[in-house]
C-alpha cells in the first residue's frame, strides 16, 4: 500500500468514528407519549317542572327534607307570620316550596272581601307568570279530614278555577279567614294548611281597603316577600 492510500484510509476512519461518537453524545428525544385528556361535558340537569303526573310524588320527597314550618308575608301594611300545618303535608311542602323559589315575590292579594277572607298568590304581571310557567301547572289533592276548621286567621288553599268536582286546590293561591269567629262554611271544602299566629291587624288593614264590583282591591296590595321564619 502506498502512503496516498494509506492516509486517506486514515482520514475516514477518523471521519466515520467522529460521527459515530456525536450519535451517542446526542440527546435522546423524550419520546413518553403524551396523553390528551378529554374534557367532561357536564350536562346541566333541566330543572323539574310540576306536572299533575309528578307533583304529588316531587312533594311526598320534598316534605321530608325541608322541614320548615313559620313563614312571615310581608307586605306595605305590616307583616303576617303564618305558621304551617304538619298534618297537611303536601300543602305545607308546596307552600315552602314556592317560598323558597321566591314565586310569591310580587304577587298580589287578588281578592278581598270585608268580613270574610282575603285571597293572595296571584297577579298579571309578566315575570310573575314567567315564574309560575317555569313552575309548571299542577293542582294539589284535597285534605281536609285533619278536622281543621276555617276559624279566623286560618290559611286555607282555593279550589282551582277549571272544571273541579274533585275540589283540586290552586297551588299557587292561599286565603286567610278574616271573618269573626270563623267561616266554617268553608270546612270540608277547602283544606286548612295553616294559621295566623301574629298579624291579624294586618290582615284586618288589608281585608278594609276599598275594592272594585269584582272583589278586586283599587290599588293593588302587593306581597313584597315571603319569608321562611323556621
Amino acid at each position: 500500500m502506498n502512503k496516498k492510500v494509506f492516509y486517506i484510509c486514515v482520514i475516514f476512519f477518523i471521519a466515520v468514528s467522529c460521527q459515530e461518537n456525536s450519535k451517542k453524545n446526542k440527546p435522546k428525544k423524550n419520546i413518553a407519549k403524551t396523553t390528551t385528556q378529554k374534557k367532561k361535558v357536564v350536562k346541566k340537569e333541566k330543572p323539574l317542572e310540576l306536572d299533575e303526573n309528578n307533583a304529588i310524588p316531587f312533594f311526598f320527597d320534598y316534605e321530608k327534607k325541608n322541614k320548615e314550618n313559620k313563614v312571615r308575608v310581608i307586605t306595605r301594611f305590616g307583616n303576617i307570620d303564618i305558621q304551617l300545618f304538619e298534618e297537611t303535608p303536601y300543602h305545607r311542602a308546596n307552600f315552602i316550596f314556592l317560598t323558597k323559589q321566591n314565586y310569591f315575590e310580587g304577587t298580589i292579594f287578588h281578592r278581598v272581601v270585608k268580613n270574610f277572607v282575603i285571597q293572595g298568590g296571584n297577579s298579571d304581571r309578566h315575570n310573575v307568570i314567567k315564574r309560575r310557567t317555569k313552575i309548571g301547572r299542577y293542582l294539589l289533592p284535597p285534605d281536609t279530614k285533619k278536622g281543621f276548621k276555617h276559624h279566623r286567621g286560618i290559611v286555607s288553599m282555593p279550589s282551582s278555577d277549571i272544571d273541579n268536582p274533585h275540589k283540586l286546590a290552586s297551588p299557587y293561591e292561599f286565603f286567610i279567614v278574616q271573618q269573626t269567629p270563623g267561616a266554617y262554611h268553608l270546612d270540608g271544602n277547602y283544606t286548612a294548611f295553616g294559621k295566623v299566629i301574629k298579624g291579624m291587624d294586618v290582615v284586618d288593614k288589608i281585608a278594609n281597603v276599598p275594592t272594585d264590583n269584582t272583589e278586586a282591591p283599587l290599588e293593588n296590595v302587593m306581597i313584597q316577600k315571603v319569608v321562611i321564619l323556621e
